[in-house]
């Protein structure tokens, strides 16, 4: 009778050992899962950044929300999950675009190329070029900033529309005076913006601490782009290639 007891007393606690060892196997497994779905998370509150910002500008500058959500896919959209998403850390190296998963590697990848003598690249929500507006800005960093990258953008098309007085003809000059690239651009915008998914209710975030542009929208308002200028014969040009480049900038401010 007492070795049946203690038989019994020992399979007991085999029993628990064993719920133990499944309880914490199943947590191994599980925490994983959950670590991942933090970080899918974080990646999915990243890719809203640029729609963000440009609700935040849209509601500053009076830029259709719509225009500014399709000029940031045109320039850094990547299909995900059959959805044509803007990424705020793309840049576009003389050509070549590539998609970074945070703003430090973005920032590493353009100062590597920029020590080897690049100077000709896009970066941020809207693409700016630096050898073109980095005079604008306090240094690359700044540029990349999505609401001071966004702000710019605003500003520029604001004034494309002035002159344009239309959105797409506006966005097309945006990517370039040349009528086979403007043409090209403005047919993808317009697609774009005929398939932008429904911005829900998507909240409007506070605007985010920036550094100021080192050029005002104020003082950008007294035309230092020739292209908006009546009358000018350098229709060739892009339409984001001022015609002085001013002062030369930090590239990644001090010790950058």
């Amino acid at each position: 009778m007492k070795k049946q007891n203690v038989f019994k007393a020992l399979l007991c606690r085999a029993r628990d050992s064993l719920l133990i060892i499944s309880v914490g196997a199943a947590s191994t497994l599980i925490n994983p899962f959950s670590q991942g779905s933090h970080a899918a998370h974080a990646s999915t509150e990243e890719a809203e950044t640029c729609d963000r910002v440009a609700r935040i500008v849209s509601n500053e500058t009076g830029v259709p929300l719509d225009v500014l959500r399709a000029i940031t896919r045109t320039e850094t959209g990547r299909a995900k999950n059959g959805v044509l998403t803007p990424w705020p850390w793309t840049v576009n190296m003389e050509g070549k675009g590539v998609w970074f998963n945070s703003q430090r590697e973005a920032l590493s990848y353009v100062q590597k190329h920029f020590a080897a003598g690049a100077r000709s690249f896009d970066v941020g929500c809207f693409q700016l070029n630096y050898r073109w507006h980095g005079q604008h800005f306090t240094d690359v960093t700044h540029m990349f900033q999505p609401i001071a990258n966004a702000r710019y953008a605003a500003d520029f098309l604001s004034r494309l529309y002035a002159e344009m007085q239309n959105w797409d003809d506006a966005a097309a000059a945006y990517h370039s005076r040349t009528p086979k690239y403007a043409e090209k651009y403005k047919a993808r915008f317009k697609r774009i913006m005929a398939n932008l998914p429904d911005p829900g209710s998507m909240p409007l975030a506070p605007a985010e601490q920036t550094e100021p542009l080192v050029q005002t929208a104020a003082v950008a308002r007294e035309n230092n782009f020739p292209l908006l200028q009546r009358g000018s014969s350098a229709g060739a040009m892009g339409s984001l290639f001022p015609g002085s480049t001013g002062s030369a900038r930090p590239f990644l401010g001090n010790g950058g």
